[in-house]
Order: C-alpha cells, then sequence, then structure tokens
C-alpha cells in the first residue's frame, strides 16, 4: 500500500498544480461576474480605467503566485517520488 501510494502521488500533485493554475485564472471571471471584491475584480476596473500600473502589479502578483506553485509541485515531486533527482 505504502508502494503503490507514493508513486500514483505524483500525478495527483500534478493534477492538484493544474487546477489551482485554473483558479488563478477563473478569479477574474468569477469576481466580475458576481461582484466580489477582490483582485480579479481590481484587474478588471484597472483594465478598463486603463491604469498601467495597477495591471501590471497585479499581473507580477499573479505570476508570482504560478512560479512558486509550480515550484511546491516540484519540490513535492522529489519527496514523493525518490527516483526523481533534479
Amino acid at each position: 500500500m505504502r508502494h503503490a501510494l507514493r508513486n500514483a502521488a505524483v500525478p495527483i500533485i500534478t493534477v492538484i498544480g493544474i487546477g489551482v493554475a485554473f483558479l488563478i485564472g477563473g478569479v477574474v471571471v468569477t469576481e466580475s461576474v458576481f461582484s466580489i471584491p477582490g483582485l480579479g475584480r481590481l484587474t478588471v476596473d484597472a483594465v478598463l480605467a486603463r491604469d498601467y500600473p495597477t495591471v501590471q502589479a497585479v499581473i507580477l502578483l499573479f505570476s508570482i503566485v504560478y512560479v512558486l506553485l509550480n515550484l511546491l509541485v516540484d519540490v513535492a515531486y522529489t519527496l514523493l517520488d525518490p527516483r526523481i533527482r533534479y
């Protein structure tokens, strides 16, 4: 059981990482549709107002979160499967 679960965890971690990336992209649409204040709504309002520094800051923040999430997934690979080395 232990050996099978460790090998099966690698694709599961991959799918979770991709899912969170889609959530980051979907936050803009969700907050706009439901009028929820947040970073997605801030992005839409800044684009409509042509507030370029705010748009750049939010996109930079989303990018940093995405890169850190991918790094976390890659580190989790090495912890779950000792055959994977970087």
